[in-house]
């Protein structure tokens, strides 16, 4: 028998509809969930994250992850990787997303949006204010810029800086295990830079910071070999030669290839041109740097060329192991 022309029967038409009914009166497990369990899933979702794209779609896939993934417990977990934006995405709603994160004490977008508002939006006071609010809870990244900041007096004159402000803010960072700041104390014990001077204790603080450095090129490298049972587990030692000899990162708690992702920031920011620098300002020479000038002739520049300009001693040596060692003409040589 059929019915409506289409050979549906009335006793399949009504089972159906009956089932239809019992689904939409079945309980739904996942709402019965607690709150509290559902954020845990998100805390641990927003640290390890590989992206933001990540985090975001996850959050799109119903609306309790929608609601609960601006709880303060979730935004104060946001690892750096979902906070790593592009400077080529950079929006109102990104930074929006940045300021709720800061609201709910993650002391990494504290950094990122510090660093970002004094260099990029030159909104010194609320830059600095925020990257202090990082070093205050022991942020290692966070009390290096601000040394880096207290050496060249950024965002003022040259008699603004302080030169033992940024060798105290460098020693805490350096005991945080901060390489990049270690080996800039090690310059300053050096030269007698904002504190007595110290050869030997400045050999033994760049030897820290280069052993420091050679276990986190090793350490990437093991986590970068294919894990075969049949193969021998040895590295690849021309592989390591090559890289150790070209020098290697110096961000503490990142992998040696890469840099922190504000550096990434600030570097893509000025090269596409989004942000503009005053006339004669320049960006600090090393890569994996991205620091502009706030001044002219803020940046120390090499000694020997002329050619090249650096924000720090730390950065003006791993530019020299990458690329400058082999670049560096003294000027009498162009002269001639």
């Amino acid at each position: 028998m059929e019915e409506n022309g289409r050979g549906i029967s009335p006793r399949r038409s009504k089972r159906r509809t009956v089932h239809k009914i019992a689904a939409a009166n079945e309980p739904n497990l996942f709402d019965e969930l607690p709150d509290d369990l559902v954020v845990a899933v998100l805390c641990k979702l927003s640290s390890s994250a590989a992206s933001s794209s990540d985090f975001i779609n996850a959050l799109l896939t119903c609306k309790r992850f929608k609601s609960l993934g601006f709880h303060q417990l979730v935004l104060s977990n946001v690892g750096s990787k979902v906070l790593a934006v592009k400077a080529k995405n950079w929006s109102d709603s990104v930074h929006r997303f940045l300021i709720h994160c800061v609201n709910a004490g993650n002391v990494e977008a504290c950094y990122t949006l510090g660093m970002i508002r004094f260099y990029c939006l030159q909104n010194r006071g609320s830059g600095m204010s925020l990257m202090a609010k990082a070093a205050i809870k022991s942020y290692a990244p966070a009390l290096y810029s601000l040394a880096v900041i207290q050496f060249n007096g950024s965002g003022g004159s040259r008699t603004d800086k302080d030169l033992q402000a940024g060798v105290a803010l460098c020693a805490r960072a350096a005991f945080l295990g901060h390489v990049d700041a270690l080996r800039e104390l090690g310059h300053c014990f050096q030269d007698g830079y904002g504190i007595r001077q110290n050869i030997t204790a400045g050999r033994r603080l760049l030897m820290q910071a280069n052993t420091r450095e050679l276990a986190s090129l090793l350490k990437s490298l093991v986590k970068q070999q294919p894990n075969h049972h049949h193969h021998h587990r040895g590295l690849n030692y021309e592989q390591f030669n090559c890289i150790s000899c070209s020098g290697c990162s110096s961000m503490s708690n990142e992998p040696a290839s890469e840099g922190h992702p504000v550096n990434v920031f600030l570097k893509e920011w000025f090269e596409l041109g989004l942000g503009e620098m005053g006339e004669g300002l320049r960006l600090c020479s090393h890569k994996g740097c991205g620091r502009p000038e706030t001044r002219a002739h803020e940046f120390r520049r090499c000694s020997a060329c002329g050619t090249v300009h650096y924000c720090s001693r730390g950065c003006q040596a791993l530019d020299w192991k990458l690329r400058h060692k082999l670049e560096c003409v003294p000027i009498e040589r162009w002269l001639e």
